[in-house]
């Protein structure tokens, strides 16, 4: 059997901690029919200059079992209030949802809320909503920023697949796979697409302080045009760039993928992520092999001294973390090419996430020696996402950085 076949992690992505989140709900199950709420993600669309459509993405499971649309608006309550800012307490609005058959549906695993919210009279503001189990004290948080005043194509269209009638909050497609772009409104427009078949550079080093190179202007490969509300299929992967008006800087990037994305199974595929705990001498003697899959093999093998059964379970270990990166932090590039996905396949899951307006600070609080480490991602606007951030990176993280990836490479890691 070849080892690096046994890429996919076969298990649910675990999201990172949600800012404000204090709750045991994130342990693994312990009763068989217990309760718990893994996370929740969401995002928004602006309906008018009145009102907002929120979505929350729940992983919510009774023991193993991810949970039925039923039973979940039978058992949780929903609240949310706004505030003007991170940190503020100056509440623009407030409401309950009552959760039912039209509000609660289920698109594969994930349990998908809808509601509307009257937008204040404000360019900006916080929404906080909560998850309650009727009945007990346990409840999860997701904080969502929102633009009431933007009107721009990632504010105003969504992309819709075929599995349900929610807009998707990843930002990803696979290839030949149907979807179609629309507006909370039903409009019908013509769309101005733009195709890159540029291939992103993966993260670079925590510790590399250097000051960055400028940046290379983007090509065009090809351009054309779409209509919303419409079923489309792109057969190229590639990023592609969607503008409902050409004058427009920002645009609504979608990655499309292969068919196994975010899993990865490909032998050529498999190395890419090995440069966050590889030497170049390692990458580049696997690159001039003739064949990827024994090369792949010989690389974790020899990194095991040669135990066989420590590999397997390594390997599994670092893709399933692959995987979740590309789940999770996939923007215009794959997941597990941008900072959070380097970070998370090495270190895990923060142990705690805060969050504001532009900014995010990963918490660990033990990393091998280290106590309380940090990671600050600050967000970095372009024309394809806006929910993209960068790690500010500092020499001193070498001494945290080294022992992990050590550990990785000598089988310790789980």
């Amino acid at each position: 059997m070849m080892l690096a076949g046994c890429a996919s992690s076969g298990k649910v992505a675990k999201p990172l901690p949600e800012a404000q989140v204090y709750t045991a709900n994130q342990a693994p199950v312990a009763a068989k029919e217990e309760l718990s709420l893994l996370s929740i993600q969401s995002k928004y669309l602006v309906k008018d200059s009145t009102q907002v459509k929120v979505y929350l993405y729940v992983d919510a499971y009774r023991g193993k079992n991810s949970i039925s649309a039923e039973d979940f608006a039978k058992i949780y309550n929903l609240n949310y209030v706004i505030y003007s800012d991170y940190g503020a307490r100056d509440r623009q609005g407030y409401g309950n949802v009552k959760l039912n058959e039209t509000n609660v549906n289920k698109v594969g695993n994930k349990i998908v809320i809808s509601f509307d919210v009257k937008s204040p009279n404000k360019d900006y503001g916080v929404l906080l909503s909560e998850i309650s189990q009727t009945g007990t004290l346990k409840k999860v948080l997701n904080d969502l920023p929102i633009r009431f005043k933007k009107q721009g194509i990632n504010e105003t269209y969504g992309v819709y697949t075929s599995a349900g009638n929610e807009p998707i909050q990843r930002h990803y497609i696979n290839v030949n796979d149907p979807f179609s772009i629309k507006r909370v409104t039903g409009d019908a427009d013509q769309l101005h697409v733009f195709y890159y078949k540029h291939n992103f550079d993966p993260a670079g080093s925590p510790m590399n302080v250097a000051q960055k190179a400028v940046a290379k202007s983007l090509v065009v490969d090809s351009t054309f045009t779409i209509k919303s509300n419409e079923t489309l299929k792109f057969d190229k992967e590639g990023l592609y760039n969607i503008f409902s008006d050409t004058t427009q800087t920002d645009g609504m990037g979608i990655l499309v993928v292969n068919e196994r994305f975010p899993k990865m199974t490909r032998p050529e595929a498999l190395l890419g992520p090995l440069l966050y705990m590889s030497t170049n001498t390692e990458i580049n003697e696997i690159k001039k092999a003739e064949d990827y899959k024994k090369a792949l093999d010989k690389y974790w093998l020899n990194l095991m001294n040669g135990n066989e059964a420590v590999a397997q379970q390594t390997i599994k270990s670092f893709y399933g973390r692959v995987e979740e990166a590309n789940q999770l932090f996939t923007t215009y590039k794959e997941g597990w090419k941008t900072d959070k996905g380097m970070i998370f396949i090495i270190l895990g899951s923060p142990d705690k996430v805060q969050r504001s307006k532009d900014r995010e600070v990963w918490n660990y609080e033990q990393r091998g020696n280290a106590q309380n480490v940090n990671f600050t991602f600050n967000r970095r606007n372009n024309q394809f996402v806006d929910d993209h951030y960068e790690l500010v990176r500092y020499a001193e993280y070498q001494p945290i950085w080294y022992p992990v990836v050590e550990a990785w490479r000598n089988g310790t890691t789980r």
